[in-house]
């Protein structure tokens, strides 16, 4: 495996388990302002993106190479009660830089021409385009039905239906 693109992967891991506190501390506001639809989102979210993690750690695994767990940051934001919208666009910029992330190791898989990098990241690069639109979906839907309660109720109660799926790479196995 290409000592570069083996850092970046190695690096994404600790940037999935740090996008899980950030969802996790998002989650925790929600339940605290009363709105567990958007709390199960979340938490949710943040089962989706250890998954990512572990589908990292496998990938460097399944290459003879060793991961190197680094320590995780936590979380710099902080939210006021009552304001939703918020950490609904703090979730969208941190996708659109998760984004960021996953075009750069892509970028050094093809530099290196490691096709199987390119290959494996694939499925990331669809999973990106999916979790922006979902969180653009969510801002937009609280900028219509937000400020009105009888709104925030039924979004409230659409968000407490989503459930969790494993992630295809790691049902797989």
């Amino acid at each position: 495996m290409n000592q570069k693109v083996y850092d970046l992967i190695n690096t994404q891991i600790n940037k999935e388990l740090y996008s899980a506190y950030l969802y996790m501390q998002i989650a925790d506001f929600y339940a605290d302002e009363g709105l567990d639809g958007y709390a199960n989102y979340y938490m949710i979210q943040a089962a989706e993106e250890r998954d990512h993690a572990l589908i990292f750690r496998k990938y460097i695994l399944e290459n003879g190479q060793k991961p190197e767990l680094l320590a995780i940051d936590q979380p710099d934001k902080s939210y006021e009660s009552g304001d939703y919208m918020t950490p609904l666009k703090d979730a969208l910029a941190h996708e659109e830089y998760v984004t960021s992330l996953i075009n750069a190791i892509y970028a050094a898989a093809e530099e290196e021409n490691d096709y199987r990098a390119k290959q494996f990241l694939k499925w990331f690069i669809d999973e990106q385009m999916e979790e922006e639109d979902n969180a653009n979906d969510m801002i937009a839907k609280m900028k219509v039905f937000g400020a009105d309660k009888s709104g925030l109720f039924a979004l409230n109660k659409e968000y407490a239906t989503r459930v969790y799926t494993t992630p295809s790479p790691l049902a797989a196995n």
